[in-house]
């Protein structure tokens, strides 16, 4: 039996909480996964903030770097989405590691099923200057000047711009306001899969989309046929899902790290 795993949003090296044992509990359940695994799919934000140059890796991230390649030289099949924040992924995690990259969504079939993957941050919920930003990370010559600074102004800019967008959503909230957000997120979300199901031929049809970015568990039907989930993140909710081949389970991973 193949079982295929599928992870958003670990944000490895966030300096909140214990990110060392948050970087250690995502290896150790990396280099632990069964025999049967086939697959495995990173669904973004694996990193909090990610840029390589040429010749320079950021550190911190020894462990997972070594529990990634671990899975690749055992035959698991390591599939990599970029997210927002490690959207500055280029050939390493490919040359040395042999991670798969993929642009979003992603569809794949596994099983006789098909399934929508993909971080989520600029499928059906975003402003315009969010998306804006985005063109300028993406773009080739703001990379080239990016990687003209000294690693070490760059990783400080780039590590503080990446903690400050990612606590504003951890801190100041209170209980309605999340709700609020919730029930916006579950609307357009669904709404998205449903219109995204109804153009699709009969015999593409999605079985199950799977999401990350907006931290906040849950999984629907959708009009038209099929599911719609969203992984939480491995700071507030640590968990993973597994499709066995049958049906596709959400499994939570120990405490909040």
């Amino acid at each position: 039996m193949a079982l295929y795993y599928f992870i958003a949003d670990t944000h490895l090296g966030l300096d909140y909480k214990d990110y060392k044992a948050r970087e250690k509990a995502f290896a150790s359940f990396l280099y632990n996964l069964p025999a049967e695994t086939s697959e495995v799919f990173l669904l973004g934000d694996i990193f909090d903030f990610w840029y390589e140059y040429k010749n320079v890796i950021p550190r911190r991230f020894t462990r997972t770097l070594g529990a990634l390649a671990s899975l690749c030289d055992r035959g698991v099949k390591v599939h990599f989405l970029n997210g927002n924040h490690d959207i500055w992924t280029y050939s390493y995690f490919q040359q040395e590691i042999g991670v798969v990259f993929h642009k979003q969504p992603l569809t794949v079939e596994l099983e006789g099923q098909r399934f929508c993957l993909g971080h989520g941050d600029l499928l059906w919920e975003s402003s315009g200057t969010y998306r804006s930003l985005q063109k300028v990370f993406k773009c080739r010559f703001v990379q080239v000047l990016f990687s003209a600074l000294h690693p070490r102004w760059a990783f400080l800019f780039g590590n503080s711009w990446s903690k400050h967008n990612r606590l504003t959503r951890y801190e100041g909230e209170n209980d309605q306001s999340q709700k609020a957000y919730r029930d916006k997120i579950f609307k357009l979300s669904t709404e998205w899969a449903a219109k995204y199901q109804s153009v699709l031929p009969e015999g593409q049809k999605i079985d199950h989309f799977i999401f990350g970015h907006y931290h906040l568990p849950f999984t629907s039907q959708i009009e038209g046929g099929g599911d719609f989930s969203i992984l939480g993140d491995w700071i507030h909710n640590p968990e993973y899902m597994v499709f066995d081949g049958k049906s596709v389970e959400r499994h939570a991973f120990g405490e909040a790290l």
